[in-house]
């Protein structure tokens, strides 16, 4: 038996609770993995909520880092002993430990602790797929994310800064500005206090963005549209502040011939092959230092219900980790 965090029923953070489940052999193509660090994300919260609808009861969280316990038939490529890590679903991470698909998981390298490992595959896939994959972020770029100074945020900033972009990013706080800035953030907006649009418009001399990155969703939009450019990209990823309304499509055309996608990272990372690539890349930009994963918080793993409330409440900056 393991220790894992569960809900029977959905709705707030008071629903999660620790539950002691059996754990199988693993079947073919399947590990055991013993965690030692779980990474916290927004995804987790949609699960809870019942946003993102899931089979009751479930487990939660989609980010882990571990060790090898047991391995099935027909796994290659890995062994007993070695540290992996993995931003997969089914959901499950929240536990001491799991079974899992050996194709979900990546070796970690020497060069990154598990605690970082665990707090930067969800969100650096993500980032990876944002600035390399949907728009290729360069040099010659002036890119604004929202929430700069949250997990994907620093992440974001500080690879697109080393590709040297300009990066414009809205924070909640004079605290999250100076975090932003320090990583690598060149033009902080506190939004609360300033209009975003407008010191867009006046950062780039009135030309607007190539790609607003955006994880707030219902107070960002539409005025994130109007910080981009013609044809420019509006890239939806998360909403934690609510869904985006309905809206008419039309609105893409009267503002420019803009492009908009709501992308996940399970579609960009499907494949072991993929999986493989993004990680490489990723690794290589911690590696470097490039980009360096910051883990503001710890919570325990039985906490996790405090880990969620904090996050929801914006009280929490970087990355979270919870601990078995």
């Amino acid at each position: 038996m393991v220790k894992a965090i569960r809900f029977h029923e959905t709705g707030g953070p008071e629903v999660l609770r620790m539950d002691e489940v059996g754990l199988a052999s693993p079947g073919p193509g399947e590990i055991r993995v013993r965690h030692t660090a779980i990474g916290l994300n927004y995804i987790d919260t949609y699960h809870r909520s019942g946003l993102y609808p899931l089979p009751l009861p479930s487990g939660i969280g989609m980010e882990a880092a571990g060790v090898v316990e047991e391995a099935g038939s027909e796994v290659s490529g890995l062994a007993v002993g070695d540290r992996v890590a993995y931003a997969s679903p089914p959901p499950g991470s929240y536990s001491e430990a799991r079974m899992i698909a050996a194709a979900n998981v990546v070796r970690i390298p020497d060069a990154v602790s598990d605690r970082d490992a665990a707090a930067m595959m969800l969100k650096g896939l993500t980032t990876q797929y944002l600035i390399r994959q949907i728009y290729r972020v360069g040099p010659d770029d002036v890119i604004l994310v929202h929430a700069a100074a949250g997990g994907v945020g620093l992440i974001l900033c500080q690879w697109a800064s080393s590709l040297g972009a300009t990066v414009i990013g809205t924070v909640g706080s004079p605290e999250k500005a100076e975090l932003a800035r320090a990583n690598g953030c060149d033009h902080p907006i506190l939004y609360r206090d300033q209009d975003f649009v407008a010191r867009v418009r006046e950062i780039t001399g009135g030309e607007g963005l190539p790609v607003v990155y955006d994880s707030i969703g219902r107070d960002t939009f539409p005025a994130s549209l109007d910080c981009l450019r013609q044809r420019g990209t509006f890239v939806s990823f998360g909403q934690a502040s609510g869904p985006i309304p309905p809206v008419d499509l039309g609105i893409f055309a009267q503002k420019g011939s803009l492009f908009f996608t709501r992308p996940t990272l399970f579609n960009y990372a499907g494949t072991p092959e993929s999986l493989r690539a993004m990680s490489e890349d990723l690794f290589a930009a911690v590696a470097s230092g490039a980009v360096k994963i910051s883990i503001d918080q710890t919570f325990p793993l039985a906490d996790a219900r405090a880990a969620h409330e904090a996050l929801e409440g914006r009280r929490t900056t970087g990355s979270t980790v919870l601990l078995p």
